[in-house]
């Protein structure tokens, strides 16, 4: 429900096709981000050196994080035109705490876009913890970044690359849509 109408708010929204970067940014946080656990998704794309690191070191890493993925998230549906979103069956049970939702973006040139999700449920519902873009998910593929960095620089290391990266982000206009 969630992806469909993000989908069809980008569709529908000039502003959003036309690259406004403030637009977009607002639908991710306001309909997509609620549906995130990203203190979970940073912890473990962190791995064991989310445990190591402060309170506050953490609360910073996973603020950095957050906004590196908004900004992830934004060139994605700054691209969107006349993609549709394919659910594949559910195989959970219903006492399942953790499920893996599978689909497919279909596009309108090339190949469908396999796009899986891992949800567990909280207090406050279901919430996504990783996300499978062609095949790679996205915690596996920042716990090696992650790892690199923290080696170079400790967890401030991390840190500290990760707001530059933000930074860069911030001032590099979106595409707007083909």
């Amino acid at each position: 429900r969630i992806s469909n109408d993000v989908i069809e708010t980008a569709k529908a929204d000039k502003e959003i096709q036309a690259g406004n970067q403030k637009r977009v940014m607002d639908l991710v946080e306001s309909k997509i981000l609620p549906y995130v656990d990203f203190q979970r998704m940073t912890s473990l794309a962190a791995g064991r050196y989310w445990r190591e690191a402060t309170p506050e070191q953490q609360k910073q890493l996973s603020n950095e994080f957050r906004t590196l993925l908004i900004f992830t998230y934004s060139g994605a549906l700054s691209q969107i035109k006349n993609e549709t979103v394919q659910f594949k069956p559910l195989r959970a049970d219903p006492a399942d705490q953790e499920v893996e939702v599978r689909s497919v973006v279909n596009v309108t040139r090339g190949e469908p876009v396999t796009l899986n999700y891992r949800l567990v449920k909280s207090a406050q519902g279901w919430k996504i913890i990783d996300i499978n873009v062609l095949g790679a998910w996205l915690v596996e593929t920042y716990k090696g970044t992650f790892a690199t960095l923290v080696s170079k620089g400790g967890i401030d290391g991390l840190i500290k690359e990760l707001a530059e990266r933000n930074k860069k982000l911030a001032n590099k206009p979106l595409k707007p849509a083909k």
